[in-house]
């Protein structure tokens, strides 16, 4: 889509927008909302705090023809310098932020960060989302790509996920998919960019909540001593099969490359760090020399677990 015609797309769902006030906003910021924070802008940011403003989302893609994207908590993405086409969605954290606890089922909203999750289920006297306390996003992200950490991923515990359909014959509609009908598969799942996930439910076990706090001081404690903190999206690219990402990056000799204001860490080789103000599409050009000299060591093609948005097609997706 050329400028002008995207200008017009954007303004057309400004205009749908326009009733849910500050909310939506023309041309705001979502590089820096990211664990980056580099990178650009969307031409539409809108937040959803209701049933009613999901309707009003969908009425906007529907006029505007223009994609969308979930920032979510902005953990596991890397947006271009030259920003995203598209509508961006936030999900308001007093309306989809809710943790609601029933015996051993846990049903929490698209908004509630992980790490807070997994204290949550501690404290609940439950037992299975330990793990999430090491993982920086939100549940809604975690779903749509099946997140996981220290030996557990969230397919484990997740029995349905709540989803709005933003296009299509579906669309506006609100439902409850059960997991086996999501495909959940290593930091993938069967959700497109047109689905939103609003809230999921989960399946979790009995437990001693100081048992869970002894599980979560550790994990915490493991991630302090072994990863980087600073502006990073944790870890770029998917274990190969068999294998780590991380140890085929060390092994290269790459931990400390550099290209402009973009670093592997020396740390820990399948981070990658963005300076203080600086360029996402350094951050992009370091994922592609990475996976090029890994390629040319191992002959094994590493591919990122960190969404690419906005970049050309011949960058790394």
């Amino acid at each position: 889509m050329r400028n002008a015609e995207l200008r017009s797309a954007a303004r057309r769902a400004f205009d749908v927008l326009a009733p849910l006030g500050d909310r939506a906003v023309l041309g705001g910021s979502i590089g820096a909302l990211s664990t980056y924070r580099v990178g650009g802008s969307a031409e539409v940011v809108v937040t959803v705090a209701s049933d009613s403003d999901l309707l009003k989302l969908v009425e906007a893609v529907e006029a505007s023809g223009l994609p969308t994207l979930v920032v979510g908590r902005g953990s596991n993405m890397l947006v271009a310098d030259g920003g995203f086409g598209g509508i961006a969605v936030l999900l308001d954290s007093s309306v989809f932020g809710l943790v609601e606890v029933d015996g051993a089922r846990l049903c929490a909203g698209a908004a509630v960060a992980l790490p807070a999750l997994a204290r949550r289920s501690v404290e609940a006297g439950l037992t299975g989302l330990e793990w999430a306390v090491g993982v920086p996003g939100s549940v809604g992200g975690a779903v749509r790509m099946n997140a996981g950490g220290h030996g557990s991923e969230i397919s484990q515990t997740l029995e349905a996920a709540t989803v709005c359909d933003l296009t299509g014959p579906q669309a506006g509609q609100v439902r409850e998919i059960k997991v086996d009908r999501l495909a959940l598969s290593y930091r993938s799942s069967a959700l497109t960019d047109s689905q939103l996930v609003t809230a999921a439910r989960f399946g979790l076990g009995p437990g001693d909540p100081r048992e869970g706090r002894s599980v979560i001081a550790g994990i915490v404690r493991w991630r302090r001593e072994n990863q980087p903190g600073g502006q990073n999206a944790g870890s770029v690219f998917k274990n190969p099969p068999g294998d780590s990402a991380g140890r085929l990056i060390d092994l290269a000799g790459l931990k400390g490359l550099r290209i402009g204001t973009a670093t592997v860490s020396a740390k820990h080789a399948n981070f990658i760090q963005a300076d203080d103000g600086g360029s996402a599409d350094d951050v992009a050009a370091l994922i592609a020399l990475v996976q090029r000299c890994v390629h040319e060591r191992f002959s094994i093609d590493l591919h990122p677990e960190v969404k690419m948005i906005g970049f050309l097609p011949e960058a790394p997706s």
